[in-house]
């Protein structure tokens, strides 16, 4: 994976208004069998090549919710970071990802309460200048005070 800071934990107290992170990462066979093997999805659009020939992706797709788990990587390791705690994520899928599509996730902070530990996300995933992915995430932030 390259990514553009290491991992750990930003504290709600240094976080700002439009601090962005993100990863990319190359999607193989390998990862839509294993996590059509973990999620029990085993629709033949992930997994046959013969049968996702025949539907409107005309080949096989990447299980959307694997792109959607880049986001919950960003998130998770780098923005907030260790110590996040989901809330609620909309998702909005754009456009297929394909075996050996580089998937580039992006996470940008929108809005902070810190009364309430709340941060609001906008979360993205694109291939090339292409958007496959769009939503916002609310997540509770770790804290200096309570951490």
């Amino acid at each position: 994976m390259l990514d553009n800071l290491p991992r750990g934990t930003i504290v709600i107290e240094d976080l700002e208004i439009g601090m962005t992170r993100y990863l990319q990462k190359q999607v193989t066979d390998h990862d839509i069998e294993l996590f059509a093997e973990v999620s029990t999805d085993r629709n033949p659009v992930h997994l046959d090549e013969a049968y996702a020939q025949d539907t409107i992706f005309e080949g096989r797709i990447a299980h959307g919710m694997l792109t959607a788990g880049l986001i919950s990587a960003v998130i998770g390791e780098q923005l907030p970071g260790h110590g996040t705690v989901y809330l609620g994520q909309t998702l909005k899928f754009m456009a297929p990802v394909r075996p050996g599509d580089m998937v580039r996730a992006e996470v940008s902070v929108l809005d902070i309460d810190m009364s309430k530990r709340r941060v609001t996300l906008a979360t993205r995933c694109l291939v090339g200048d292409t958007v496959v992915l769009k939503g916002e995430a609310v997540v509770l932030a770790p804290s200096r005070k309570f951490d």
